[in-house]
């Protein structure tokens, strides 16, 4: 990867779901780069999946937003699908002027708006009996969303980029975190000339932001597919060793030991260690007032049950925890390096905040 700088200010390029990339890793394998300046590094695909990557880490306060881009790495063979659509959702704070507010800066007197793949709005023309994967990416700087599908079984396939066991979303609903990706399959098996809106709900108004158009034209087969498998492993592991993990605790405090990006120093000492190919937990609290996105770094992890009897049938790389809750998570620690976490409340003008941890 080459990246050139042309903006006013430093940046550096966050990759959401690529595990265990340490050159390419931000601030802590790859310094921001300054305007003017280029980056040359290596980005190891290891596994397919959809992925996200953003210039946002050091953009809090910017003249102006940076765009996010879906990276897709195609499975191979490729998966039994008849297409394969993104829906990249972004979040605008437009002022009087129709000029674009950062995140990080006060919104009073901005208009929220939403785009999929940079428009308005997006209509996916299907025939009968199609099956589709709908890539669903949480693209927004600081807003959780609510997607609904109307009148459609919506199969949930993957999540953060990594295979789940297969679900079905309760009344074709998908709730993601900002950052956060869901594979989907649907199979279109209603009338020609139905119109299902594909609607999105951010806690103040439901909007249409995308709509699935049954065409005239002759069924792609005979009857709907069987329900599909779950996705080909990617290589992480079956099972986790709790009994012998390490164990630490994280608040997600702003005052406990969080620091802004720009401020980052990777001397500083991270909020834990981890011997390679231990599992590690973690038990997440959020004491403040207000919802907190965090985002693991280099690993993949699982949501645990509350007895820690268990997980959840699907990884993920990014959680949101509501105020006064507590999570516990956990990992393999396969791939040794510092490596960042991130934690952000939901509200435009919150600051975006670093710790980092340490796999030996």
């Amino acid at each position: 990867m080459t990246l050139s700088n042309e903006l006013p200010a430093p940046i550096v390029l966050n990759w959401l779901g690529i595990d265990g990339a340490q050159a390419a890793e931000p601030l802590t394998g790859q310094a921001p780069v300054p305007p003017g300046g280029k980056a040359l590094f290596t980005l190891p695909l290891r596994q397919p999946g959809t992925f996200l990557v953003n210039a946002q880490l050091l953009g809090d306060a910017a003249a102006r937003p940076t765009i996010v881009r879906a990276l897709i790495v195609e499975d191979s063979p490729p998966v039994a699908v008849d297409r394969d659509e993104v829906l990249l959702i972004e979040e605008w704070r437009l002022k009087a002027d129709g000029s674009a507010l950062a995140p990080g800066s006060n919104p009073d007197g901005t208009t929220a708006a939403f785009t999929v793949n940079g428009k308005p709005g997006l209509d996916i023309t299907a025939k009968v009996n199609e099956r589709l994967r709908l890539r669903f990416i949480n693209g927004c700087a600081r807003s959780a969303v609510g997607l609904r599908i109307e009148n459609h079984d919506v199969r949930v396939m993957a999540i953060d980029g990594a295979p789940a066991e297969p679900f079905a979303a309760r009344d074709g609903q998908l709730v993601l975190a900002p950052g956060s990706r869901i594979d989907a399959f649907i199979d279109t098996t209603r009338a020609p000339g139905t119109i299902s809106p594909i609607i999105l709900h951010d806690g103040a108004s439901p909007q249409t932001i995308a709509r699935l158009i049954m065409s005239n034209d002759a069924p792609v087969r005979a009857a709907a597919l069987p329900l599909s498998a779950a996705l080909p492993s990617v290589g992480l592991p079956a099972r986790l060793d709790l009994q012998g993990a390490l164990r630490a605790e994280l608040s997600l405090d702003p005052n406990a030991q969080w620091g802004s990006p720009v401020k980052f120093d990777a001397a500083t000492a991270p909020a834990w260690r981890v011997k390679r190919g231990r599992t590690a937990v973690m038990a997440i609290t959020n004491p403040t007032t207000a919802p907190v996105v965090f985002r693991l770094h280099g690993h993949h992890f699982r949501l645990l049950d509350r007895l820690d009897d268990g997980w959840k049938p699907f990884w993920l790389d990014t959680l949101m925890l509501d105020k006064g809750q507590t999570q516990r998570i956990a990992f393999a620690a396969d791939y040794a390096g510092r490596w960042l976490m991130e934690a952000t409340a939901l509200n435009w003008a919150a600051p975006k905040l670093v710790r980092s941890y340490v796999v030996e």
